[in-house]
């Protein structure tokens, strides 16, 4: 009698149609209007529009002539590949260390995952004072070994690091929970006959859990990269309005200054349709690269 219920389909657009509607109310509708407003002349935000832009594609050109969105774009890209190789590849070095240990696997899980709870506000909060040029902890403690000439984090080259490096820290516990469900699904049977056969730690991993785990990886990828488009409270927490001299910009962060800063909503709009149009095609190329397998 139970599974009758799952032959009758008559009920399934009740339940349909309530998260569809919410849908379109809250996603799709917004994001029509958002690309419409990007054509349009408004001054900030619940500011009524003053028409169309002249010409209406206006902020579209501003886009190609704005250095400031091609250094937001520059630094969205370094951290989608950043965020492939030391987020999800550190993820799953940790994921495949845990997995090998009998003992403590439970701790070292919530360990990991903790970031993830803690506000990214206060994390930017907390990396500020790590990174501080007087008398942060970073500072400090090269002091205490003698140097004496402060490093300034926050200034050259080095903001882009100080930058990443905190997201990068937040986020590998999320793809490590990730990887490590992925682990979970593989039969340990796989891991007994190949030890059987003579294949070592190494072999195993590299012939049995990595191929098994490219669904998984793949998946880990195309959220890396779409989560790096959408990364916003953090960066502006430690490096807000793009200082030092505009070098930290990123696509989000740059959409909210626009959006609520300097009262240009329409621009801010423009940049809104292509952090979308940006995550679509970066998740098809990823996708593409990292092709799903059947096994």
């Amino acid at each position: 009698m139970g599974a009758n219920i799952y032959r009758k389909k008559t009920l399934l657009p009740v339940f349909l149609i309530p998260a569809f509607a919410f849908m379109v109310v809250f996603l799709h509708y917004p994001f029509i209007v958002n690309i419409l407003n990007s054509f349009q002349e408004i001054s900030g935000l619940a500011a009524q529009s003053k028409g169309l832009q002249t010409p209406w594609y206006a902020n579209y050109i501003k886009l190609f002539q704005d250095k400031n969105m091609a250094i937001a774009l520059k630094n969205t890209l370094i951290m989608m590949a950043a965020t492939i190789v030391f987020q999800v590849g550190i993820a799953l070095l940790l994921a495949i260390l845990v997995d090998q240990i009998r003992f403590g696997a439970k701790f070292f899980r919530v360990v990991y995952f903790f970031p993830i709870v803690i506000s990214a506000t206060a994390l930017g909060l907390l990396f500020n004072l790590i990174f501080l040029h007087d008398k942060g902890m970073i500072n400090q403690i090269l002091e205490m070994f003698g140097r004496e000439k402060l490093i300034d984090w926050k200034s050259g080259g080095l903001a882009m690091f100080t930058m990443l490096l905190p997201v990068m820290w937040q986020y590998v516990g999320f793809y490590f929970v990730i990887i490590v469900t992925g682990l979970n699904n593989i039969s340990p049977d796989l891991y007994e006959v190949s030890a059987i056969d003579g294949a070592s730690r190494w072999q195993r991993i590299r012939y049995i859990t990595l191929p098994l785990l490219h669904n998984v990886l793949c998946t880990c990828a195309v959220l890396a990269v779409t989560g790096a488009l959408k990364v916003f409270d953090l960066p502006w927490t430690m490096f807000p309005k793009g200082m030092p001299l505009n070098q930290t910009w990123l696509t989000g962060t740059y959409m909210y200054y626009h959006a609520n800063e300097t009262r240009n909503t329409d621009y801010g709009c423009a940049i809104a349709v292509v952090i979308v149009v940006l995550g679509i095609l970066t998740a098809k190329i990823v996708n593409r690269i990292f092709k799903e397998k059947d096994y």
